[in-house]
């Protein structure tokens, strides 16, 4: 299956990403760019989003970028560092990039931001597995 198409094929299947209403922009081999926009009930009690809601975004371009090599690739660590708050009606887009590949792990990083202002950095570690993603 070809790599950049393993992102679409991986969002059809995922009703939570679904529910978020991230959209893929971009998907090339190491490389995937996505989106979506901040809805009220993904507010907290201080009527901004939830942390786990950018969380949510970049894991999401994390997860997707770390299989278009074709191999199934699952987390193994993560960390996000939250920047700026979010609001209801906020746009955004994630980015991630590959930042290094071997045989067992991929370490990547993913920018999240609002227009050109950088919201939070998001950084990951999975292991690659042997199965390879079928179409």
């Amino acid at each position: 299956m070809n790599g950049a198409d393993i992102p679409y094929k991986m969002l059809n299947q995922d009703a939570y990403s679904q529910w978020l209403g991230i959209q893929i922009l971009e998907s090339e081999i190491g490389r995937v760019k996505v989106a979506m926009t901040i809805r009220k009930e993904m507010l907290n009690s201080m009527n901004f989003a939830h942390g786990g809601i950018s969380y949510s975004l970049a894991d999401t371009a994390f997860g997707f970028t770390s299989n278009t090599h074709g191999k199934y690739a699952v987390s193994i660590e993560t960390s996000i560092n939250h920047i700026e708050a979010l609001e209801e009606g906020d746009e955004l887009i994630a980015e991630c990039v590959i930042e290094k590949v071997n045989n067992k792990l991929g370490f990547n990083v993913v920018e999240v931001k609002r227009g050109n202002e950088l919201v939070a950095l998001f950084k990951g570690v999975v292991y690659r597995t042997q199965k390879d993603w079928q179409e």
